[in-house]
């Protein structure tokens, strides 16, 4: 099965995507209205954790799939599949914010990786977005694996730099 298979099977039967997409926000609710100002306490944080996990994968994942397509590919806006690309934009953003209103993100456990995760993965689109564009071609006598090398170090310095202009 592809992913476009997969989007057709999802777009054909979304019962079970919008149950899902559904349930996390309310689950934040619940959880914001039973657990009010003890979000930084352990069983609510870690519940806090895995509703971040469980919609921002999905979230990410359909940003990056939505940059891609809008960048890359040129699609048109009018063929976005709504259970796919915009439902989990929302439930993320929904999710954050009615997290947000108990508990401080940094009290949250894993929440860094999760913003870390988002940050290279905005470094690496961009990046590749400026080497499209530019239609800039590398000839070089290095290896593959010494560029590859030398790449990672890039976005080492880059995370580096990051971390030391918001801390």
């Amino acid at each position: 099965m592809t992913l476009g298979q997969f989007f057709e099977v999802v777009g054909d039967n979304p019962t079970i995507v919008v149950f899902y997409f559904v349930a996390m926000p309310t689950t934040a609710l619940l959880a914001g209205l039973l657990g009010k100002n003890e979000g930084h306490l352990v069983p609510w944080n870690y519940l806090y954790s895995f509703l971040i996990y469980a919609v921002s994968i999905p979230g990410i994942f359909a940003v990056s799939l939505a940059i891609y397509r809008f960048l890359f590919e040129r699609g048109s806006i009018m063929d976005t599949n709504i259970y796919t690309q915009i439902l989990p934009i929302l439930t993320m953003f929904i999710t954050y914010s009615l997290i947000r209103r108990n508990v401080a993100f940094k009290d949250i456990p894993g929440f860094d990786r999760i913003s870390q995760l988002i940050f290279m993965l905005s470094v690496l689109i961009v990046f590749m977005w400026v080497l499209e564009k530019t239609h800039l071609l590398v000839i070089t006598f290095l290896p593959f694996w010494q560029f590859m090398l030398f790449f990672v170090g890039i976005l080492v310095l880059l995370r580096f730099a990051w971390m030391r202009m918001f801390k």
